[in-house]
């Protein structure tokens, strides 16, 4: 048990950050939700792993965002084929449709996966320490984009993070995970005046 009784509101055209110190619970957090709300047609998710992707082309892995919707053999139409080659656009990954995934870097990576949980057409985004991995000018770069995605496509996005300076400078709003307290405090984005959210979207009892 890291956190009980937690209440938080996530809003379409948000971009909200979760915060806290390493091994406080945010990924737990982050994955509660997607067991107790586990519908791949509401929620689409971006973890931490790095999984090492072999002989998929970077079109292969964003396409596996329509799963949900192309059946049993996964047969993508002319739509599907369309939300694709967009989602790789607003990326701006189109240019590498045809290489390999695992040819690509760290942050042209991030992207495909971003944009693999944009194809899947969900109102909400989860993604696990997006910048984990990234240098300065990528984690730049990926907020900027994700920030783009909750306001222009009006998509409630969640990221767990522990770098709070990105999050300050990015987020709409501040999830503060406190350590050992069990408490999850939100707000606008500045450290004073934390306040418990008023329930509403989310009700989580226990984590």
């Amino acid at each position: 048990m890291v956190a009980r009784n937690i209440n938080a509101e996530l809003l379409p055209g948000e971009l909200v950050c979760l915060v806290g110190r390493n091994g406080v619970g945010k990924s737990t957090l982050i994955r509660h939700i997607l067991n107790t709300y586990a519908d791949p047609k509401m929620i689409s998710v971006v973890l931490t792993d790095r999984i090492d992707i072999e002989r998929m082309t970077v079109k292969e892995v964003v396409a596996m965002g329509r799963m949900p919707y192309t059946g049993f053999f996964g047969v993508l139409k002319e739509k599907d084929n369309k939300i694709v080659e967009e989602a790789m656009k607003t990326l701006n990954i189109d240019k590498f449709a045809s290489r390999q995934i695992n040819t690509l870097s760290d942050g042209e990576r991030q992207k495909a996966m971003i944009a693999k949980a944009l194809a899947q057409e969900t109102p909400y985004i989860l993604l696990d320490e997006p910048t984990a991995f990234l240098d300065y000018p990528s984690k730049v770069n990926t907020m900027q984009l994700l920030l783009t995605l909750a306001h222009e496509h009006k998509k409630a996005i969640l990221i767990s993070t522990h770098d709070i300076e990105i999050g300050l400078q990015y987020c709409d709003k501040i999830w503060w995970m406190k350590a050992h307290a069990g408490e999850l405090s939100a707000n606008d984005g500045a450290y004073s005046e934390l306040t418990i959210v008023e329930p509403k979207n989310f009700n989580i009892s226990e984590v």
